[in-house]
């Protein structure tokens, strides 16, 4: 079921406006007004949210709080548009994106995203979109302002338009033969869509990949290696392996590449900053963004 009642802090977590700043607004302006519990808490509406949101955007855009609490509410939300349409306004595309997370509303998601693909690339939408709103579902899960699901839910859709727009780049022979990918997260390790889009990239500039996908043992390449001579693994560390473990996991992935002749190894994600870079050998390269893979593919 959508989340229907929100917390104070839920409201911060997701507006970026301070609890405290929030209570001002309320007790000054009446900008929004919540039910209270029994031992006084506050608890606001999907349409408080909604119009705190609206509030924050038109406020981050110059107009003083004073001012929008004498717009009438229904004018709002016209405010925005305005403000909106005048400006590549990505604070309110990622607000979209939010609300359309917290209600388990994919009509919402798929209109936001289609009216962004009017006049953006694949790409920009998820290099100006999609990742600005990935990190801040990180943080958000973090706090407790959502759950797993809402972060399953939104992650699973965008995980649909990056396949969809994959099966479109995708040449039936490849065109480039210098480097086959195999692509593959380590054990354990699930968060997948930096990968994947990493997948459409290299399929786009005409490369060979071979998608291995969620938790693969590392033992499992070796039968790959078999197959293709110029290969390059490329790996995600989002959690796993953890920084205890990961020097030690790449030392491991060495003793399976010395059987290969030509092994070459490409990660990234949030683990690599605990990498021992200065030990690696010459074949194994690490990378602190999707930026910087799309640049030396």
């Amino acid at each position: 079921m959508p989340k229907k009642v929100f917390s104070i802090r839920d409201l911060e977590n997701l507006s970026g406006i301070k609890a405290h700043t929030i209570r001002i607004w309320e007790k000054r302006y009446n900008l929004l007004s919540p039910e209270r519990t029994d031992t006084n808490i506050r608890n606001y509406s999907i349409a408080s949210l909604q119009k705190l949101l609206n509030v924050t955007l038109l406020y981050h855009n110059g107009y003083k709080i004073s001012k929008i609490a004498k717009i009438p509410e229904a004018e709002i939300p016209l405010k925005v548009k305005e403000v909106v349409s005048k400006k590549n306004n990505n604070s309110h595309v990622l607000n979209t994106f939010k609300l359309a997370m917290v209600n388990f509303d994919q009509t919402l998601f798929f209109d936001t995203y289609n009216k962004l693909l009017s006049t953006h690339s694949f790409r920009e939408v998820f290099k100006e979109t999609f990742i600005p709103l990935l990190n801040e579902i990180g943080l958000l899960w973090q706090t407790d302002t959502i759950s797993p699901a809402h972060e399953h839910f939104i992650t699973g859709l965008i995980k649909q338009k990056i396949l969809i727009n994959t099966e479109k780049v995708q040449h039936p022979t490849p065109t480039k033969t210098d480097k086959v990918f195999v692509s593959f997260l380590p054990e354990n390790e699930i968060h997948e869509i930096g990968l994947l889009y990493l997948n459409y990239e290299i399929l786009s500039k005409g490369y060979k990949c071979v998608y291995l996908g969620q938790t693969v043992p590392l033992e499992n390449l070796v039968d790959v290696m078999k197959y293709f001579e110029n290969i390059y693994f490329l790996s995600y560390f989002t959690v796993k392996p953890d920084k205890d473990h990961v020097n030690t996991y790449i030392k491991n992935f060495e003793n399976i590449a010395s059987k290969h002749s030509n092994p070459n190894f490409w990660i990234l994600g949030r683990q690599v900053k605990f990498v021992e870079v200065s030990q690696l050998p010459h074949y194994i390269k690490t990378f602190t963004s999707i930026e910087q893979v799309v640049n030396e593919l």
